[in-house]
C-alpha cells in the first residue's frame, strides 16, 4: 500500500508545483506524508458536502482542484465553511492534496482533459508555457586549448540539451588578433606587438541559471588573460506542449451542432450551455479553457479559431468580443468544465497504483448555481 507521501509525489510529477501561478496555493494541506493511502477521492472544490462524502466513505486521501486556502487565514474553526471542511478531513483521518494552476497547464491536464472530451484532436496550448531561459556562450579559443575549454564548461553544466549533455559547437579555424600593452602577462605574444593567433570559435547552450558557474569555468580554463567571449539571451521558441489553454480540431460542424456536443460532454448544471454567435456557423478549429478563461479573449482573436469554450465570461468582454467579428463562444459552467479532469486523473491514479489504492470521483455537486427560472 503507498503512502501518502507516494500518492503526492507521484501527483506532483504529473502536475509539478512549481509551474503553478506565483498567487496560486497549490500542494498537500493537510495529511501526514508517512500514512497509508487505500482510498482516493476526487474532487473539483474542497467544499464541505466533499469532506463529507470523503469521512463517510473512509477516504484517505481527497485530491482536489480548487485550493481550499487560497489567501492567507488567521484560524480554521469549524464555524466557517473553510473550517468545517478541514476539521471533517481531520477527524476522518482523510489528507487533503490541490492541484490547480499547475494541473490547468500540464499533458494530461484540466485544459487538456476538456478538450479532449468535446472531441478535439492535434492540441496545443493557447499560451505556451514558458520554457527554462537559455543563453548561448560564445568563446574565442587557441585551437589547441580547444578541449580542456569544452570539459571546463560542460562539467559547469553548459551543453545539457534534453536528454544529452556536452553538448557544444566548434567552427572552422580562423584568425584573432591582438596587441598586448603595457601590464599584460601575455601567454602568446609580446607587449607592445600585434599577434596573430589561429583560434576557434566554441558556442555552447546553458540555463540562464548557470550562467556565472559556466562564465567563470570558462575563465578559469582559458590560456588568455583576457579571453574574447559574449553571452546571448536565447529567445523562447514557443514550442512548449504545456501551457494555458488548448487549440484543436474537430470534424467539420456547425455552431449549433458542436453547442449540442458540449452539452453532452460535460455533467448537467441549471446553468446549462451558453451560445453567442450564429448557430449555423462552420466550427472545425475550437480553443477551450477550462475555468475562467475571458483573460485569453485577446490571445484567442487572433488564433483564426471559430469558437472558444470557456466559462465565466462576462458581459461586457463578451459582448465586444463578438462584436469584433471573432471567434463565436459558448459559455460553460465553472464546475462543469473541470470536472472533465477527475475522471483522467482517476485513470492515471489506477494505472500507476493498480489495485493498491480504490479511486472514486465525488458524487458531489459543487456548482453553486440550483436553480435556473
Amino acid at each position: 500500500m503507498p503512502s501518502l507521501e507516494d500518492v503526492v509525489a507521484l501527483v506532483h510529477g504529473w502536475y509539478p508545483p512549481a509551474t503553478a501561478d506565483s498567487w496560486d496555493a497549490v500542494g498537500l494541506v493537510t495529511g501526514d506524508p508517512a500514512q497509508p493511502v487505500k482510498k482516493i477521492l476526487l474532487a473539483v472544490d474542497p467544499a464541505p458536502a466533499v469532506a463529507a462524502e470523503a469521512a463517510e466513505w473512509k477516504a484517505d486521501l481527497v485530491i482536489v482542484h480548487h485550493p481550499l486556502f487560497l489567501k492567507g487565514v488567521h484560524g480554521v474553526a469549524a464555524t466557517t465553511p473553510k473550517g468545517r471542511t478541514l476539521h471533517t478531513l481531520v477527524k476522518a483521518d482523510c489528507a487533503l492534496l490541490t492541484a490547480h494552476t499547475n494541473a490547468d497547464q500540464a499533458l494530461g491536464g484540466v485544459s487538456e482533459a476538456l478538450a479532449v472530451a468535446l472531441g478535439l484532436t492535434d492540441l496545443r496550448p493557447i499560451l505556451p508555457a514558458r520554457e527554462q531561459p537559455l543563453d548561448k556562450l560564445t568563446v574565442f579559443v587557441p585551437a589547441d586549448a580547444a578541449a580542456p575549454v569544452r570539459a571546463a564548461i560542460a562539467e559547469a553544466g553548459a551543453g545539457r540539451i534534453g536528454d544529452y549533455d556536452f553538448a557544444s559547437f566548434t567552427s572552422a579555424p580562423g584568425e584573432g588578433r591582438f596587441r598586448p600593452l603595457d601590464g599584460a602577462n601575455p601567454m602568446i605574444g609580446t607587449v607592445g606587438e600585434l599577434e596573430t593567433v589561429a583560434e576557434v570559435r566554441i558556442e555552447v547552450v546553458l540555463a540562464r541559471d548557470l550562467r556565472p558557474a559556466v562564465v567563470r569555468a570558462m575563465l578559469a580554463a582559458h590560456p588568455y588573460e583576457e579571453p574574447a567571449y559574449d553571452v546571448v539571451e536565447l529567445a523562447d521558441p514557443a514550442l512548449a506542449e504545456t501551457g494555458t489553454g488548448r487549440v484543436g480540431v474537430v470534424p467539420p460542424t456547425t455552431l449549433g451542432e458542436f453547442a449540442e456536443v458540449v452539452k453532452k460532454a460535460l455533467p448537467e448544471t441549471h446553468g446549462g450551455v451558453r451560445v453567442a454567435g450564429d448557430p449555423d456557423r462552420p466550427v472545425k478549429r475550437v480553443a477551450v479553457c477550462g475555468g475562467a478563461g475571458d483573460f485569453l479573449l485577446d490571445r484567442v482573436a487572433g488564433l483564426g479559431v471559430d469558437v472558444y469554450v470557456t466559462s465565466d465570461l462576462r458581459h461586457h468582454p463578451a459582448a465586444e468580443f463578438v462584436e469584433k467579428g471573432g471567434p463565436a463562444l459558448v459559455d460553460v459552467a465553472h464546475w462543469a468544465a473541470e470536472w472533465t479532469w477527475l475522471p483522467v486523473l482517476a485513470e492515471r491514479l489506477r494505472e500507476a497504483l493498480g489495485d493498491a489504492v480504490e479511486t472514486r470521483v465525488s458524487a458531489a455537486v459543487t456548482d453553486p448555481w440550483t436553480m435556473h427560472l
